[in-house]
């Protein structure tokens, strides 16, 4: 009997697939369940709409589904236990325990979904499968740490945030220094402020005598001029009286 899936069914196919099952299993499992539809030689055409139709459904699962397989593969759970001799923990960690730490980070998965072949017993570092979308499978990272421990990975954490506390108090440090020795360079010392003072009020006298000596040097130009221009009309003058004779 051909049959076209309305669900994905492990095992058996995608949705949308049309598959070969016994006639038996589809009459009394898949159609009453509504999971699958015969293929008929007249229902063909409306089979083949309804492929199509499955398929775009299928594909806008799978696309929502990589966000959460991303999710899941970013996540890193972990569990402590109180431990015995040769880092044997007490009880252990199974499937259950790992799909209640999903939850608290906000991720819903069916236990079923989860593949542990068996419990964890051991400390360490473990990487586990989950189905999320047929075939499409998520790998959690999980942790077993001694109780009372801090995580291998917290404590890199830490370590780097005090470092980084470390450098940045160093940086503030150094700029503090630098800030004080600029006040310093921009502050002037009394003694050097009275030479200061000093060497201007030196300055003004010797730049009043200066003008003083122009003033004078510009007295002595008119005066000269003035002689000068007198001579020459007395000259004229002679020339003239000469000249009437």
């Amino acid at each position: 009997m051909r049959v076209i899936l309305k669900e994905n069914i492990e095992n058996l196919g995608r949705k949308g697939d049309i598959i070969e099952v016994a006639p038996g299993y589809g009459r009394n499992y898949l159609f009453p369940k509504k999971l699958a539809i015969e293929v008929t030689s007249s229902n063909m055409r409306m089979i083949e709409m309804e492929q199509q139709a499955l398929k775009r459904i299928f594909e806008q699962e799978k696309s929502s589904y990589q966000e959460l397989i991303q999710k899941m593969n970013e996540s890193r759970l972990t569990f402590f236990r109180k431990t015995g001799e040769k880092d044997i923990i007490f009880g252990s960690v199974g499937s259950a325990d790992i799909k209640d730490a999903l939850e608290k980070l906000g991720i819903e998965i069916d236990k079923k979904k989860i593949i542990l072949e068996e419990p964890i017993k051991r400390l360490g570092n473990y990487v586990v499968p989950i189905k999320v979308f047929h075939d499409e499978r998520a790998e959690v990272k999980i942790e077993v740490v001694k109780e009372g421990e801090v995580p291998p990975q917290e404590a890199v954490v830490e370590e780097k945030e005090k470092v980084q506390e470390e450098i940045a108090r160093e940086g503030e440090a150094i700029e503090t220094k630098e800030e004080e020795e600029q006040v310093k360079e921009e502050e002037v010392p009394p003694q050097e402020a009275k030479e200061e003072k000093r060497e201007v009020s030196e300055e003004k006298p010797q730049e009043g005598e200066e003008e003083t000596k122009k003033e004078e040097e510009q007295v002595k130009e008119e005066k000269t001029k003035k002689s000068e221009a007198e001579k020459t009309e007395e000259k004229e003058k002679e020339v003239k009286e000469q000249e009437t004779k």
